[in-house]
């Protein structure tokens, strides 16, 4: 019969390293789940800035087709 971790003689022994590997895992699980975090974060701040800045290129398109009844003579360059 083989063991999982052979240096654990006893029951006692192999329940402390079964739940000494348990414990690692549920570590680095809830790291991973930190820097999930952060990176969700990070990219909702992104999102935010991205959709201010839409909003704002958008009312500068409005202003701009606002400003569409002006004659034509008013753009004329200054050397004409």
């Amino acid at each position: 019969m083989t063991q999982a971790n052979p240096s654990a003689d006893t029951p006692g022994e192999l329940r402390d390293a079964r739940l000494t590997a348990l414990e690692i895992k549920a570590s680095f699980a809830e790291d991973l789940l930190d820097k999930l975090d952060q990176t969700v974060i990070r990219q909702q701040t992104q999102i935010d800035a991205l959709i201010s800045e839409v909003l704002h290129l958008r009312q500068q398109i409005g202003s701009a087709q606002g400003d569409t009844s002006r004659s034509l003579r008013d753009e004329l360059p200054p050397h004409y």
